[in-house]
């Protein structure tokens, strides 16, 4: 089982096992992976979707069309609409996001690929996206997917996480420091 090699566990991780045999056995694991990398892409743009993925409050039907319809309107492949029906139905939208990382780790490891969560203050370009994937390659020596994320509490610099490591050249946390620093003085 490909989850079991790089620790895919829990339910999100069955989910994304399940979604990823399918997409590999129907050779869609691309367009699949474009699917919910727009998806994690409309969920991080969008506050009300993510109430609404999460909401209790929402029945199962509702969930069911709501999902599907998004689906159908961004152009998603069937494979992805179902599945995101099914998860629906099953009330598991709440896995989501982990499904979505989980099934693109498993996709990085089928391609002997690593995947980097690199946070920055701010939208990194194409052009610093691609500086920061080159550093890491040539670092890691395999070839790195950067997975971008904003956080504005960062105020400036990097933190980059490439499985347990992390290296966080944030100002946040070099204001942090400093602050402890000057308590030791006092």
């Amino acid at each position: 089982m490909p989850s079991e090699t790089i620790g895919a566990t829990g339910l999100a991780g069955r989910y994304a096992t399940a979604l990823f045999d399918l997409a590999e056995s129907g050779e869609r694991l691309d367009a699949v992976a474009g699917d919910v990398r727009s998806l994690r892409a409309m969920m991080a743009e969008s506050a009300d979707l993510r109430r609404a993925i999460k909401s209790p409050v929402i029945s199962r039907q509702d969930h069911v069309k709501a999902m599907t319809a998004l689906a159908n309107q961004a152009g998603m492949d069937d494979l992805t609409c179902r599945f995101l029906g099914f998860i629906a139905a099953s009330r598991r939208l709440g896995a989501l996001d982990g499904m979505i990382g989980s099934y693109l780790a498993l996709l990085a490891h089928h391609r002997g690929e690593i995947t980097a969560e690199v946070t920055s203050a701010t939208k990194l370009s194409r052009k610093h996206t691609e500086d920061v994937a080159a550093a890491l390659k040539s670092a890691m020596g395999k070839t790195v997917t950067v997975d971008a994320r904003v956080d504005a509490s960062l105020l400036g610099g990097l933190v980059v996480k490439v499985g347990s490591k992390m290296i966080d050249t944030s100002l946040r946390t070099k204001l942090l420091k400093l602050q402890l620093a000057m308590k030791g003085i006092g």
